[in-house]
């Protein structure tokens, strides 16, 4: 039976046990090499831990494992005889929170740890609202060290229900999904245990099993343009192509498409895939087009399914940010924003709001976002770019860069073309 994928991201704050989680995970389900555990034992043993510190499994760097944090995102991959994963364990501390948003980026599920002692803390908030604002659809919320309190149900269900009522304030939404464990222990993580008979649902890695991974080759074709290919008469090709990787949907020869921002009308002559013609393309592949009626297409240029919701074009566009660089954003500030394959200078219209973490709203009176904030700004732009809402296309997305150092300052999240 082929096996799915489901890409996961982890976050928890400092301490809540997630880099235990993880190391317990991969333990029980065998996927640690000898040498690993041989390395994460010395280690153990310089630290002076007792036994095998599985907290140390994923936390890779030498700084990491000396101060008991996780600070750079760590890619593993293991699988079931269901499903692949490929998990990014992303850091908690509040300084690396723009490190989350990397790892969390392409996730379709979140595991989020909180502590069950400690409860819903400003920083779980804080992951729970960059899962929602990257469009990740389900949190699993791990409520930790159940041990510790007695296996009791009622605190279980307190962080539960706090949690829930965040998420349900945020504005994006994501849903919630609640399961407690042990993980030092290993209770309920791989199988269920007897210590919390009372929870029905299932073991973590269970859960995680029958989740459906995000669905990215839906809706209408999207194809930015990444290069121009021209004519090559010594292989006898008269043709310019274009090419990019399709998005969103199929593409086929003879599909009537629209080149934007242009707005120009044609069809899809051609489709090469790696030197091999095809009918019709699917998302994901890498293709090469050419286009009917000599119609011209560069870099920076897109591609659409000529249908009934083609992206705006526009050169003003709100966009919901995790906001990375040193210096704060203020309305008047001038950035580039790179769109797909598209660059064009920007400058920050207005701060539109700043959300406040504590209670999961956009405050509409602040007048600057610092490192690690999440808001919304409005974003005037030199050239018009072909942008739709924030959703499973590049056409959705964008980053903003500070042109005198070509720093990342912005993962950007199109809310609203103008």
């Amino acid at each position: 039976m082929a096996r799915t994928l489901l890409r996961l991201a982890t976050a928890g704050s400092v301490d809540d046990g997630k880099s235990t989680l993880l190391g317990r995970l991969l333990h029980d389900l065998g996927a640690l090499s000898a040498d690993t555990i041989e390395a994460v034992q010395r280690a153990s043993n310089r630290r002076g831990d007792a036994g095998v510190n599985l907290a140390l499994v994923t936390d890779g760097l030498r700084a990491e494992r000396e101060q008991g944090i996780t600070i750079d995102v760590a890619y593993r991959f293991f699988a079931t005889e269901r499903r692949s994963f490929i998990l990014a364990d992303t850091p908690g501390h509040e300084q690396y929170t723009r490190n989350m948003v990397t790892g969390a980026s392409t996730a379709d599920v979140a595991v989020v740890l909180v502590d069950a002692r400690a409860g819903l803390v400003v920083q779980s908030q804080r992951h729970l609202a960059i899962a929602a604002l990257l469009g990740v659809g389900k949190v699993v919320l791990a409520v930790n060290k159940l041990d510790l309190v007695g296996w009791d149900e009622e605190v279980f269900r307190a962080v539960a229900k706090n949690a829930e009522h965040f998420a349900a304030g945020l504005p994006w939404p994501t849903e919630i999904i609640a399961v407690p464990i042990s993980a030092l222990l290993g209770d309920n993580v791989v199988e269920p245990s007897p210590n919390l008979a009372w929870f029905e649902g299932p073991a973590l890695l269970a859960l995680l099993e029958t989740i459906e991974p995000s669905d990215h080759a839906h809706g209408s074709a999207r194809l930015a343009v990444q290069w121009v290919i021209p004519p090559d008469a010594a292989a006898g090709r008269e043709a310019r192509l274009v090419a990019g990787q399709l998005e969103g949907g199929p593409l086929a020869v003879g599909q009537p498409v629209i080149v934007l921002p242009s707005g120009r009308r044609t069809t899809v002559a051609a489709i090469d895939l790696f030197g091999r013609p095809l009918g019709a393309a699917v998302a994901g592949q890498a293709i090469s087009v050419e286009l009917a009626d000599d119609v011209d297409a560069s870099r920076g240029e897109l591609i659409v399914a000529d249908d009934a919701a083609p992206p705006a074009v526009t050169d003003t566009v709100d966009v919901d940010v995790c906001w990375m660089g040193d210096r704060a954003a203020r309305a008047g500030d001038r950035f580039v924003l790179k769109h797909t394959t598209r660059t064009t200078r920007a400058v920050v219209e207005a701060v539109v709001g700043r959300l406040d973490i504590v209670e999961g709203l956009l405050d509409g009176r602040s007048e600057e976002l610092a490192t690690n904030d999440l808001g919304r700004v409005r974003l005037r732009l030199a050239a018009p770019i072909a942008a739709d809402a924030y959703g499973p296309t590049s056409a959705g997305r964008a980053i903003l860069i500070d042109e005198t150092t070509n720093a990342t300052v912005a993962a950007a999240m199109i809310r609203r073309p103008r």
